[in-house]
């Protein structure tokens, strides 16, 4: 199975990257029973932010909807760095929750918020769907354009 979900990532032009380290003092993963939880993701790509701005000002949609994929790449691998590895484990994507920097008047978070949603549905199928909030933000850290958190149960 946990090759499966390298292999359906690939197919979409993905490959899991190494979990970022925490930028401050908290942990990127903390596991309490049957639960994972994975902090905060920004749009990392290559060791870099590739969204930088607000949604509604400097960012499009259709950027923040990739910035949003992008984050939802970096909480994958974050989930197969606290599960040792193994993807399998995972049960289902409880909750996301979507952070959108977004420029006053901005009412499309839900649709930036698509982007993390579509690839774990995608990825994952069935165990991919999930409850979520998508919340607008003045600014986010280093004044990323997207940051997505999720809530997974995973087997002990």
């Amino acid at each position: 199975m946990s090759d499966a979900i390298e292999s359906r990532l690939k197919e979409l032009g993905y490959t899991l990257p190494e979990a970022a380290a925490p930028a401050a003092n908290y942990l990127p993963t903390r596991i309490s029973g049957n639960t994972l939880y994975v902090s905060g993701q920004l749009p990392l790509e290559n060791g870099k932010i590739a969204a930088l701005g607000l949604l509604g000002a400097e960012i499009d949609v259709a950027t923040g909807q990739r910035a949003a994929e992008l984050c939802a790449i970096n909480v994958i691998a974050q989930a197969k760095a606290a599960l040792g590895g193994d993807l399998s484990r995972i049960r289902q994507f409880v909750k996301l929750t979507s952070f959108v920097a977004s420029a006053p008047g901005f009412t499309e978070q839900h649709l930036v918020t698509n982007g993390a949603s579509n690839l774990i549905a995608t990825v994952f199928g069935d165990a991919g769907k999930h409850a979520r909030s998508a919340v607008g933000m003045a600014g986010l850290p280093f004044n990323a354009a997207v940051e997505v958190e999720a809530i997974i149960e995973i087997d002990a």
